[in-house]
Formats: C-alpha cells, structure tokens, sequence
C-alpha cells in the first residue's frame, strides 16, 4: 500500500490497497492486463518481473497487494477458483502418509476434494466439531499437518474459535486453515487471531455480484508465500485479468455491502424464528445460537448466510424454495440478489452419507442487499 494511504481503515484500504494509478496515463483503475507475453530488455531482461501472465500478470498483481492488504498478511495469491487455491495448498503443504482433520460441517466441494482427490495421493483425514476445541485436539494425530475449519461453516453456520483452535494446531505442530468466505475480511480476520493460512472463495462476497469465479490465499509467513507462488506457477490455475479486475472492483464495495448484508440478516434470522412453520433458525447473530458468544468476539457482524429447518421434512423444504420470488433459486451465494436453495440435494449433494450430511429439511439462504421488507415478505409467502 502506498505510504500516501495513511489511513489504515478498513474502507480505505479496500480501495487503495493494489489500486495504484497507471503510471502511463493517471487512471485511477488498474487496467485490465489482458495479455500473456511481455516484451524483454534483452534475454532475462524482464520488466517489473513480467515475463508470462501465468507467472504474473500486473492486474492479478493488483488483486492479489490488495488481498493480503485486507486479510493482514503478507502475500495473497489469486486463483481461478476457490478449489483451486484450496487445490494448492494441499499439494504444497502434504506427503503421502500426512493427516488432515477437517470439519464435520464444509462446503461440499471441499469435502469431495479430500474424500475424491486428496485421499488418492496418500493422504489421511478425519472429521472432527471444530466448533468444539476438544474434539479437534481428540482427532489429532502424529501425523496431522493441517487443521481445516470455516467460520461461519456451510452450511450450518457453525462457529469455531480461531485462536484456541490455532493453539492446539500450533502445539501438535499443525497449521491452521482458516475458510474465511463466509465472513469477508471486513467481517473477521483470521491470521490475526493465530491461522497460518485464509482461503477464499472470492466468487462470494468479494466479488460480490455473482459476476466471477476466482479462489485466493493468504499468509503471513513468507516462506510459505513463496512455496505456494511456485506451486501456483507450476500448477498454473491461476485467476485472469479480467476475472482480477472484476474482483478488485467488487472489493472496493464490500465494507458497504457486508453492512446490509448483516443487517438484512439479522432481520430475516429474527422473522424465521418466530415463524410457526420453522422448527431451527441457525445464525450466529442470534443470542440461542451456540457460538453466538465467539462469534460475537472474533467477527465485526455476523454476515449475510442464514440457514432454517422446516416442519413438514424434505418436501417442504424443497417447496419453499421453489415458492420463493424475490429469493432466486440457485447455488453459490454472496452476491447483491438474495438467493435460496436446498444443500441437501444442491452444492451438499457430494456429502450424502457422510459424517458431514446436512439435514433433509434444511434451507440456505444469502440474503442479499435489496429492501428488507420485501425479502420478509417473500419468505413470508414461500412459507405458506
């Protein structure tokens, strides 16, 4: 960030950080880069370390100043997709015979790239609470190289405790990985309360506007930085120019859009609870929730996701989601149009059977930043 920047809030950074001005003609935007080769000075000459876009592309680099700007750390690395940052890094970190203990509530494309993928390279892993800091220190082992958790997790928005849960990894010589989509770094920032490494879907809230596909990773440590750079380069599922561009302009918002995001949340969590047809309302924000009390500590807010279980079982719950109007239904989440659907036969279909199914009469939503009182109504009707 450039020493002109001296404020260090949140909002500031999130539009300056990365967003230097083009030196050639004073825009304000970084341009979008989209190129793959770059002219050399003579062989091995290279210009501001540009050689080839998988490499590094100068509007990727932007992004990626601009990630580690907001999540405190040291480098952040852009991806095409958030299976592919979270890609990397287990290639980086992991050796046949290595243990993962991974959470018993994850988005489902996580889970099929440990049990599909990771578990056919030799690598072991287990399941453990992470909201519950006994049972991750119980599943560990000898072995264990990784703790994975998100907070809020998807999607039943449960809530682990960062800092004790990065002591246990850091006692049993662990890293910690911290899923830190649903939160934003405006909501919570992990590496500052003991995670080692932050994965990112940025197709969410960091996008913002269901608009691209794009993962990131952040770390304080940069040794670590420059492992998962090379394997980045290596593997090369890197993000594009434009997809960067994209990025960086939905982050300059995101201060703005969490806050509505939160405060629409908080309002539906409350009008779902009281509802006669709705037996559990899960969201962090609520006083019954259980992590209510840490997540209260360690976020800002608690976010745009609230999840509900409905009396009638799984056809009901698939009823009220194909009821909804103004809620659209679709996958994904984190964009400014509210969105419905049910996990168990959408984005949680790979975990069917597995300690981590979710309840059949389960609905998720993303509340998105449209008049609340039109979200309640919707809901209101879907429900009957």
């Amino acid at each position: 960030m450039s020493d002109r920047h001296i404020s260090q809030h949140f909002e500031t950074v999130a539009i300056h950080a990365g967003n230097t001005a083009d030196p050639l003609t004073g825009a304000v935007v970084p341009p979008i880069y989209q190129v793959s080769t770059y002219k050399q000075d003579g062989v091995g000459g290279l210009r501001g370390g540009y050689e080839y876009s998988r490499s590094a592309n100068p509007t990727r680099t932007a992004l990626e100043e601009n990630l580690a700007a907001l999540e405190g750390g040291r480098r952040g690395l852009a991806f095409a997709s958030g299976l592919a940052a979270e890609d990397c890094l287990l290639r980086t970190l992991l050796s046949p015979g290595d243990h993962v203990v991974i959470p018993n509530d994850a988005y489902g494309g996580t889970f099929r790239l440990f049990a599909k993928v990771v578990s056919r390279w030799g690598v072991e892993w287990s399941v453990a609470d992470t909201s519950d800091p006994a049972a991750v220190r119980a599943a560990l082992t000898p072995k264990t190289k990784i703790v994975w958790v998100e907070t809020p997790s998807n999607p039943l928005l449960g809530i682990t405790d960062i800092a004790a849960v990065a002591q246990i990894a850091r006692e049993a010589g662990a890293r910690l990985v911290v899923d830190n989509t649903f939160a934003s770094p405006y909501l919570q920032q992990p590496l500052a309360l003991g995670a080692d490494l932050v994965v990112h879907s940025l197709t969410k809230y960091m996008g913002g506007h269901s608009d691209v596909v794009g993962g990131a990773l952040v770390v304080n440590d940069e040794g670590l930085g420059e492992e998962l750079a090379y394997h980045q380069n290596a593997m090369g599922a890197v993000a594009g120019p434009f997809d960067s561009w994209l990025v960086l302009r939905g982050i300059k918002t995101l201060a703005v859009r969490m806050d509505r995001h939160s405060e629409n949340a908080a309002k539906v969590a409350e009008m779902l609870s009281r509802h006669a047809r709705v037996t559990r309302v899960l969201y962090p924000g609520l006083a019954e929730h259980p992590g209510h009390e840490v997540a209260a500590k360690q976020m800002k807010a608690f976010g745009g996701m609230v999840s509900f279980q409905v009396a009638g079982g799984e056809e009901a719950a698939v009823e009220v989601c194909n009821r909804a109007k103004v809620f659209t239904l679709g996958e994904s989440l984190g964009g400014v149009e509210s969105l419905i659907e049910h996990p168990g036969r959408m984005t949680h279909a790979s975990v069917v059977g597995s300690a981590l199914e979710v309840p059949a009469d389960l609905v998720r939503l993303s509340v998105g930043i449209e008049n609340v009182d039109d979200l309640l109504q919707d809901l209101t009707q879907a429900l009957g």
